[in-house]
């Protein structure tokens, strides 16, 4: 039993990787099990165009992009101003999904626009009728996993509404694992979180909250929707870590090491509160209470939330001027 407690301990001392296997909240009840879940793609809509912010277009440039963009500028002047055949036989949706597998599959780093235009059997040249660089094609990628991610329409019952939403972008989170780390470097700034923004502010509508304390509450479900999937991912990974570092140890060997490790932190008197948590059997780490221990804290948030509106509906209606 101990054994078992210290290498998970262990775990979380691992780096962030790629490859852990995905989990699943069951909304339905708390600690629901977990499940494997395959992709899910929201399809790119035509009318996302105009709603990309603007300053995303100021970023240095891809060369490549730009010197393919000049040759097409250079057809449309001597008279072909669509899309040659092979282009056309793409789809900006196709290409988003086609990259996110990729990603999926090996890690974000793997996706370019060479690699794409071959799974896709297309030239290099194809894509950048519909895509104008990677750049552009990464955040297409995040927009669409958060799409996929979609915040409830507003019910009326706000906590439920958040609880939805927390435990849909924790499932979209861990079926894309490169998407938590990849988030961080580029600005919310793409269509489909326009509108889940739009629908989680009403989710808290006619609560009496101003704009900002509204935003501010949505942001600290998100921090914690997060900081929850990194763990979990932790988590995995150091699991996997074990398991590899391991691998050609006999197994009578890795118990011994593993038992000389609690030992040492058993008679070494410093750790009293961990050795009583290895007396009551806790796994911090155990894989099949992470629905479970997720809940709790999204739980917990939620009800520190509800006192804070509780007071908000308490306070007298500011004085007429």
């Amino acid at each position: 039993m101990y054994e078992k407690q210290t290498a998970a301990m262990t775990s979380r001392f691992q780096t962030l990787g790629e490859g852990a296997a995905p989990y699943r909240a069951d909304k339905a009840r708390p600690g629901g099990e977990v499940s494997a879940m395959e992709p899910e793609v929201t399809p790119v809509e035509p009318e996302d165009e105009e709603l990309w912010a603007p300053f995303l277009a100021y970023r240095p440039g891809d060369r490549r992009a730009e010197r393919l963009r000049a040759h097409a500028r250079e057809d449309a002047k001597r008279g072909q101003r669509h899309a040659p055949r092979r282009a056309s036989a793409l789809s900006r949706d196709e290409i988003v999904r086609t990259a996110i597998a990729v990603a999926d599959a090996e890690g974000a780093e793997a996706v370019n626009m060479r690699r794409i235009a071959r799974e896709l059997g297309s030239g290099t040249m194809s894509l950048y009728w519909h895509v104008a660089s990677k750049d552009e094609l990464l955040d297409m990628m995040i927009d669409a996993i958060v799409g996929d991610a979609q915040a409830p329409e507003p019910s009326g019952d706000w906590r439920a509404d958040l609880r939805a939403g927390a435990c849909t972008t924790r499932d979209a989170l861990h079926r894309h694992q490169w998407a938590v780390n990849f988030m961080t470097a580029r600005p919310p700034a793409g269509p489909k979180q326009l509108r889940n923004l739009e629908r989680s502010l009403g989710a808290l509508d006619g609560l009496g909250l101003d704009k900002a304390t509204a935003l501010t509450t949505l942001m600290a479900v998100t921090t914690y929707v997060l900081g929850a999937v990194l763990r979990e991912q932790q988590e995995a990974n150091g699991e996997r870590y074990m398991a590899e570092l391991f691998e050609d140890v006999p197994e009578a060997e890795k118990q011994a090491v593993i038992r000389e490790f609690v030992q040492r932190i058993r008679t070494s008197g410093h750790f009293p509160q961990m050795v009583a948590m290895l007396d009551e059997g806790v796994d911090p780490d155990a894989a099949e209470t992470r629905d479970e221990r997720f809940e709790f804290g999204l739980d917990c948030l939620l009800d520190g939330i509800a006192t804070r509106l509780s007071r908000v509906a308490a306070q007298p209606p500011p004085a007429p001027a």
